[in-house]
């Protein structure tokens, strides 16, 4: 691969912080600069960098402080992972890069009442006169991102018959060409029949746009629409935090982690357990404000505070 392929995945990738993720502008112009100094130290070769030539690379990081390191691994972390959510790499080298004093941090989520709030936005829509067909797309976009948390790549790729009528999971292949089996919901493939229905029969995608399929980014616009409408403020909501939500709430609901692993498609299950962080986050929150123990503590506080008799 050139130094000018390297340069076209780069500006690819920065749009796509642009356009989806909604990056401020100077982490995408900070990410723009370490993905290209790192593209020049490695002769233009960044795209098809294995673990050996980034770990080379960071080697040359020891001198840099502690914080320009772990920004710079973040930058080169999420261009590989990318890369391989759309299919320019099967492998995802990311892991080779250093992550110096790094926490992770939790997913955004949402609360059972947001999901309602979102999905009864999608029905106010549905309810308008005259029908609009694009109304049953979005509310088979909604219910298959929070009813199988799939990913946005994953979703808008879907082929026109991947969710059959008689067959309550589908088989997908994610991440590094891995295949696994995810759940539909009953409503979601009520939801995704009725719109299939305004699909073109020769359409090769469930979610046909232009000469393609629905593009990541237009699903993000078409989610952060509908939380304006539910009264959700945007930043909140996309469809990876569609995807967080899922995975959050079957966790609450008592789900087994290895299962939930399976149906995200996580390759270690240390990434499935940042949902148990979360659980146990909202758990705590719950007995503060909540349990009488947590008042009185509260109060006792505030009597220990100087000056109190």
């Amino acid at each position: 691969m050139s130094g000018s392929d390297d340069r076209a995945l780069i500006d690819r990738f920065l749009e796509m912080l642009r356009a989806e993720a909604g990056a401020a502008g100077n982490t995408i112009a900070a990410y723009g600069t370490d993905l290209r100094l790192a593209s020049h130290a490695l002769g233009g070769g960044l795209s098809v960098a294995g673990a050996a030539e980034l770990e080379r690379l960071a080697g040359a990081w020891q001198a840099l402080a502690s914080s320009t390191v772990a920004r710079k691994s973040a930058a080169l972390r999420r261009f590989f992972s990318f890369l391989a959510d759309e299919g320019f790499r099967a492998d995802d080298p990311g892991q080779a890069l250093p992550r110096p004093g790094s926490v992770r941090p939790l997913p955004k989520v949402l609360t059972a009442g947001d999901v309602e709030r979102l999905f009864a936005a999608v029905a106010e829509r549905m309810a308008r006169e005259p029908a609009d067909p694009l109304d049953l797309r979005l509310l088979a976009l909604v219910e298959l991102l929070y009813g199988s948390g799939l990913r946005a790549t994953e979703l808008v790729s879907l082929p026109r018959n991947a969710v059959a009528p008689d067959r309550p999971y589908l088989i997908l292949k994610g991440k590094g060409g891995r295949e696994r089996l995810v759940p539909i919901s009953d409503r979601a493939r009520a939801a995704v029949a009725a719109w299939r229905d305004k699909v073109p029969a020769a359409s090769a995608w469930l979610f046909p746009s232009g000469k393609g399929h629905l593009s990541r980014v237009r699903l993000f616009q078409l989610i952060q629409a509908l939380a304006g409408l539910a009264g959700i403020p945007p930043d909140r909501v996309s469809p990876h935090v569609l995807r967080h939500a899922f995975a959050t709430h079957l966790l609450e609901g008592g789900a087994d982690l290895r299962a939930l692993q399976a149906m995200l498609g996580h390759a270690d299950i240390a990434t499935t357990e940042i949902y148990t962080l979360v659980d146990s986050r909202r758990l705590v929150e719950l007995v503060n404000a909540r349990h009488p123990l947590g008042e009185a503590l509260s109060e006792a506080r505030v009597d220990a505070k100087p000056g109190r008799a």
